[in-house]
């Protein structure tokens, strides 16, 4: 079992006397109770923007490598079609001959 700690806070009177309100407002939480929970908040809240932050982070990376991939793709993709296409006209002749050849367009 943890072992609490104690701390000393100052606070000035006008925030004192508003936390108090706060703390008078929930039942059964005294001072200590009440700073506890927001403490536990405060720092799942900071993890939680961290790991948001990081994944921000990595979806733009990933997104530029992504971009970069397909570009490269598409490029390799058009050259293969280019030579599929060249080579099916080649292959393709009307009376089997090799003499005058059809050409098609594939889209």
């Amino acid at each position: 079992m943890a072992v609490n700690k104690k701390i000393v806070v100052s606070l000035p009177e006008t925030l004192l006397e508003e936390f108090d309100e706060l703390v008078e407002c929930k039942a059964n939480k005294n001072r200590s109770k009440f700073i506890r929970e927001a403490v536990i908040l405060y720092i799942k809240e900071r993890k939680r923007k961290v790991m948001r932050e990081l994944m921000k982070k990595g979806y733009e990376e990933m997104g530029a490598l992504n971009s970069e991939l397909a570009e490269c793709c598409i490029c390799n993709d058009c050259i293969e079609l280019a030579k599929y296409e060249a080579g099916l006209a080649e292959s393709d002749s009307i009376d089997g001959t090799g003499g005058e050849k059809r050409r098609y367009i594939l889209c």
